[in-house]
């Protein structure tokens, strides 16, 4: 527990500020993909592993950056992650070459991982029970905030300067927010756990193999023995994985969680939606550059009827969870998800006009607002109040990947039959791949089917304080 209470109001201004910066540059990066592509040279899977960099490594420490905090002090590994995204930043800035831009992301995307999960920590300590949930709120908005202006602030900035600046605009944000927490934020610690490092590694090398595969089968075909290899090699390295979590004294993921069936539905559901829709934004950010030859500014404005929904929408749907449960709302959400996904294949033509995209686009942003709350309340519903914390870290961990894998595989069937030579080569290549993301999103209509009635319900200040200090 801290020593002391932080200051609340610049506790708020300081982590706002770090929130905003790690969620903007998950999607910040979709509009500068066409203009890397032709600067770096780069082929579509160093795209892919471009924005699957940083979502990997994010996804796969993001239940050890809460630890850390735990055990080294919350300020500290809070500055600490902070300084190491934004050095992280200006080396992709700096980058000459795909594979440099590539290894800056994956570390931005583990500092992201220690930042995100204490600013929320921070935050709580910072204010009373009293006025904690306006705080909170105020946290979420940000997040979504980021998430919504994405798009718009990476193709304002490559259309005005250039697509290095969409990473520059980091550091003098960094250079800022680092010296105040010295100074305004309180240091504090936690339960101290032991830090699950082998579980770490073999996450990390296993979905690494995996993903490396999937990236690479476009242009090796899936007989060639360095995707065979890769890809085997991942499995067997995630087996050890899972062998491994069954005996580890602290684990950084209890697999006791998915025998509930609670869980298990509601972790199929956030990864199918992530695959789904973060995969197919992955390439129809690039549709309107690369087919349609818009600006990367006015491309990134035609997003924001699908990515600001969740804006107005996610605040009413975590309040119909509370009263109608989470399982009619998910599964609602991922139907007019998928069958978004599928209007926009059937619409799409290097000509179409951009009105008749914004119908599917709005029903597609609902649909993702329909999720987000409903999940969190079943996860939570799921598990008892001491495991709130680790549930929810191992939710968004999993939903990150389903990102990760959307990329990779809807990369892949676009490669497979697409290419970038010509709008039509281009829609030829789109077309299948987003009809593939609306599947898995169908399937994870199914899946939210299956959570239990009694699993989702009300969850209180109690249980939401419990998975911020976890």
């Amino acid at each position: 527990m801290p020593s002391t209470r932080s200051r609340p109001g610049w506790t708020l201004a300081l982590v706002s500020l770090a929130l905003f910066m790690v969620t903007l540059d998950n999607l910040v990066v979709t509009m500068a993909l066409p203009s890397i592509r032709v600067d770096l040279r780069a082929g579509i899977d160093s795209l892919e592993w471009t924005v699957n960099a940083y979502t990997l490594s994010f996804a796969v420490l993001m239940l050890t950056g809460a630890a850390l905090g735990d055990r080294l002090g919350r300020r500290r590994m809070f500055i600490a992650g902070l300084s190491l995204f934004t050095l992280g930043s200006a080396a992709a800035a700096l980058s000459t070459s795909a594979a440099e831009l590539i290894t800056a992301r994956a570390v931005q995307g583990a500092a992201a991982a220690v930042v995100m999960p204490l600013t929320l920590t921070l935050l709580s300590e910072a204010f009373p029970a009293g006025r904690r949930g306006l705080a909170i709120g105020i946290w979420s908005g940000i997040s979504g905030l980021g998430v919504a202006l994405g798009p718009v602030i990476g193709g304002a900035v490559v259309s005005g300067i250039s697509w290095h600046w969409i990473f520059w605009i980091n550091v003098p944000v960094g250079a800022v927010v680092v010296p105040l927490a010295m100074v305004r934020l309180t240091e504090s610690r936690g339960r101290e756990r032991r830090f699950d490092l082998p579980g770490v590694l073999l996450a990390t090398a296993g979905l690494f193999g995996i993903v490396y595969g999937v990236v690479r089968s476009g242009a090796l075909g899936w007989g060639s023995a360095t995707v065979t290899g890769s890809m085997l090699g991942g499995a067997l390295l995630l087996g050890a994985f899972v062998a491994w979590e069954r005996r580890a004294p602290e684990p950084m993921l209890p697999l006791h969680f998915f025998r509930s069936r609670a869980f298990s539905a509601t972790s199929a559901v956030s990864y199918s939606m992530y695959f789904g829709m973060f995969g197919s934004v992955f390439l129809l950010a690039q549709f309107f550059q690369t087919a349609q030859h818009y600006t990367a500014l006015q491309a990134g404005l035609r997003t924001l009827p699908w990515t600001g929904m969740p804006m107005l929408v996610a605040p009413v749907a975590g309040i119909l969870s509370d009263r109608l449960g989470s399982r009619p709302l998910m599964a609602a959400g991922l139907a007019l998800q998928a069958g978004a996904l599928a209007w926009i294949a059937l619409l799409l033509s290097p000509g179409v006009a951009y009105p008749l995209f914004i119908p599917p686009f709005v029903l597609a942003g609902a649909g993702m607002a329909l999720v987000f709350a409903p999940s969190a309340n079943a996860v939570l519903g799921a598990v008892r109040p001491h495991e709130v914390g680790q549930a929810s870290g191992a939710n968004n961990a999993i939903r990150e990947l389903g990102g990760v894998f959307g990329v990779a595989v809807l990369g892949t069937v676009f490669s497979s039959v697409g290419g970038y030579a010509t709008p039509e080569t281009f829609v030829h290549g789109l077309q299948p791949a987003v009809l593939v993301g609306a599947s898995v999103l169908a399937v994870g209509t199914a899946f939210a089917l299956l959570v239990p009635r009694a699993a989702t319900r009300r969850v209180r200040s109690g249980a939401a304080e419990a998975s911020v200090a976890a």
